[in-house]
């Protein structure tokens, strides 16, 4: 059985769709479901198992003959999360829980980790997990920081010579976009809001840049479209001996109003832009440049040739966001 955790999630239900099409399982689903729509992200799932996070642990123990993989995507992904002890007990504490067990029972160990760990890095971004490299990092929020803590433990068990589990890899996703997200609220991706502003006959709302030598939209990300993120971890799976931490990024780094040419160009529809004030608040930490480093994954043999923005954007538009039936 394979258990993901963060389930009914963004990343985490499109990685369960992603092993279903690949006729991997049985899969074991983990997360809280709560009273919103996040079920509707599993709706479409054939799922042995449902396990409440807080039951995981003795769940695995009962059933540790049966687990051959944990994908561990469940955490707290809002990085304005401002309750540390909630992000220490969720984000760090639990997923070493898991890495535990994955290392007493011998189980392949795939958990998230985040582009957030770089901070302001305004730069391409080298997925170096050598505890010297990972300690460098400055990220600009808790969140950030309790993703750049569990790697550190990780990778000093690894450098200590410690047990750890048959294979770990920890995940620095960039800016994830795709179908599944909708239960993200205002952490949804950029693509998702403008078509919702395009769908409703608005300007599409961009941050004016405060930089001399950056003009109004020309803020750049690395926008990774879901299903390279999955197709990724599904290689991973199917080469045991690579460990490590790796990006999954797009390794291009694109503009806001290139995301604005590619709805266009999905959407068949002129989009006018209006470019509104930044807050003050964010102002002093904005980041007008992210891009992943995708040689280490390329030199392991990792397929990174992704979609760029036209292409994902234009999938993610045609099958999911213009259908009565959004969901992967």
């Amino acid at each position: 059985m394979i258990v993901v955790t963060g389930a009914a999630g963004f990343i985490g239900s499109n990685v369960l769709a992603e092993f279903e099409a690949e006729g991997r399982g049985p899969l074991a689903a983990v997360d809280w479901m709560e009273t919103g729509e996040k079920w509707r992200n599993l709706a479409k799932r054939r799922i042995a198992a449902f396990v409440h996070p807080d039951q995981l642990l003795p769940w695995l123990d009962a059933h540790a003959g049966e687990v051959r993989l944990i994908v561990h995507m469940g955490a707290i992904s809002a990085t304005t999360e401002s309750d540390v002890d909630r992000l220490v007990r969720l984000n760090i504490n639990y997923t070493v829980s898991l890495w535990d067990w994955c290392t007493h029972h011998r189980v392949p160990f795939i958990y998230a980790s985040s582009a957030a760990t770089y901070g302001g890095i305004e730069s391409r971004c080298v997925d170096d997990d050598s505890v010297a490299a990972l300690s460098s990092l400055q990220p600009l929020n808790a969140y950030g920081w309790s993703k750049k803590a569990t790697d550190i433990i990780f990778a000093e068990r690894r450098d200590r010579g410690e047990p750890t589990p048959p294979q770990w890899i920890g995940l620095k996703f960039f800016n994830v976009y795709g179908p599944n997200e909708y239960h993200k609220g205002d952490m949804m991706s950029v693509a998702a809001k403008m078509f919702d502003m395009v769908m409703r006959g608005d300007p599409v709302r961009l941050f004016k840049s405060y930089r001399p030598d950056i003009a109004d939209g020309e803020q750049r990300r690395d926008f990774v479209y879901v299903k390279d993120c999955t197709r990724t971890i599904s290689w991973l799976i199917d080469h045991p001996d690579v460990s490590g931490i790796f990006n999954v990024g797009s390794g291009k780094a694109q503009s806001f109003l290139e995301i604005v040419t590619a709805l266009q160009l999905a959407t068949n529809r002129p989009i006018d832009v209006e470019f509104i004030d930044m807050p003050e608040s964010l102002r002093g930490r904005y980041q007008y440049f992210t891009e992943a480093d995708m040689a280490k994954a390329a030199g392991f043999g990792i397929d990174t040739s992704f979609r760029d923005l036209n292409l994902g954007v234009q999938d993610y538009v045609v099958n999911y966001l213009t259908r009565g039936d959004r969901f992967r």
